[in-house]
């Protein structure tokens, strides 16, 4: 664990982590292979806190470090990749209404938003779109003293279950830079909101990605984050620094997962009369698994500590989020190596490591797209 850290957050961190050996390894590979939504370890998140971790004490929360936030995504990832899913984008709304809100916006979402009571998403990407953001088509248009939404988005998780969809559209198409006239709108569920399917997935399963659409939606301009339409988009962009964060934790929780049970393998496994990881091939994997491990879990606290402080962290946080779901992809592989035929099997957990692995790569902007944020704030700055 990070040095840094608190009694108290050291103390979360265990409980999460005896949270997800007790109640989530035993029985995970039969309620993810079922697709089940998991009510009742959602339930145990709620009681133990994890819903209030962005929110200030004020109106509920248990407020801790990014540090600690990222070990807490990392115990929940490691158990089941879906259970940080489930929260993530609930943390970053949080964040969000916390920092921009109006005063009347934290406390009608924050207190309920704290025990978890409320659940909140958010909801950016187009299907024409992807990681282009400013090439959206979902237009909030005034009229009167009301906004009213058309348009759609897809890949929305926890749709059919959050009470608060932080909703990123254009309130004026015709700005330029486009950029200039987007907003985050706070919209909850009523007509002309439809959540019309849950996208089949390869991984990620359990918890839900939606696709949902607005057909002549109507609702207070007082709901746009912090009352000024058109700062939406610097909004989500300090927002998805969380985001990109937690999705680097989540990746980190994966990949130690793999390594866990690949060396648990290992150990138990013989084969020519010795342990499979005295095999330099096997033992190779494994020494390179657990360094790069490493390596991802030091930069992604690398890109907490920079947020803790307060510091524009966007390319660190990327570097982190491009870094670690590299990584997990790279060691949930060489866990299925490890594993043999055995790590081909559904019998064992290395093969969903495999499937929920890819999400991280492409999800919170593609790697790709980290890419291009990294190098341009290299030169922006000067370099590092």
């Amino acid at each position: 664990m990070s040095s840094n850290l608190t009694e108290e957050e050291t103390f979360l961190i265990k409980t999460v982590r005896s949270f997800i050996d007790r109640d989530v390894k035993p029985t995970v590979r039969d309620v993810e292979h079922a697709n089940e939504y998991p009510e009742s370890w959602i339930e145990t998140m709620k009681q133990i806190g994890i819903y209030g971790l962005t929110i200030p004490e004020e109106f509920g929360g248990s407020p801790v470090s990014m540090s600690c936030y990222v070990h807490v995504t990392e115990e929940l990832s490691r158990g089941w990749m879906s259970l940080a899913g489930a929260m993530g984008g609930h943390s970053v709304v949080a964040k969000l209404i916390g920092i921009f809100g109006t005063e009347e916006q934290k406390q009608n979402y924050l207190p309920r938003m704290a025990s978890g009571e409320l659940r909140a998403t958010m909801a950016l990407t187009e299907a024409g779109g992807g990681s282009d953001l400013q090439a959206m088509t979902t237009i909030a248009k005034a009229d009167g003293e009301d906004l009213v939404i058309n348009g759609s988005k897809i890949w929305i998780s926890n749709a059919r279950r959050s009470g608060v969809i932080a909703l990123l559209c254009k309130t004026d198409p015709t700005a330029s830079p486009r950029h200039s006239g987007m907003s985050v709108v706070l919209v909850e569920h009523r007509d002309g909101l439809t959540v019309s399917r849950d996208m089949p997935k390869l991984g990620y399963k359990g918890v839900e990605s939606c696709e949902i659409s607005f057909d002549d939606y109507r609702i207070s301009a007082q709901a746009i984050l912090g009352g000024t339409p058109g700062q939406g988009f610097s909004q989500m962009m300090k927002g998805l620094e969380t985001g990109r964060i937690q999705v680097a934790a989540r990746a980190l929780g994966v990949g130690a997962a793999a390594l866990e049970d690949s060396l648990e393998y290992a150990q138990a496994r013989e084969s020519f009369g010795k342990p499979i990881w005295k095999h330099q091939s096997v033992g190779n994997l494994l020494a390179n698994m657990a360094t790069k491990l490493t390596a991802a879990r030091q930069l992604t606290l690398l890109a907490a500590d920079k947020f803790d402080s307060g510091e524009r962290c966007d390319m660190e946080a990327g570097m982190a989020k491009l870094f670690a779901s590299e990584v997990a992809m790279e060691i949930a592989l060489d866990a299925i190596r490890v594993h043999g035929g055995a790590g081909y099997s559904t019998e064992y957990n290395v093969e969903r490591y495999f499937r929920d692995a890819p999400l991280m790569i492409v999800g919170e902007g593609t790697n790709e797209i980290q890419r291009n944020v990294i190098v341009s704030q290299l030169v922006s700055r000067g370099g590092l």
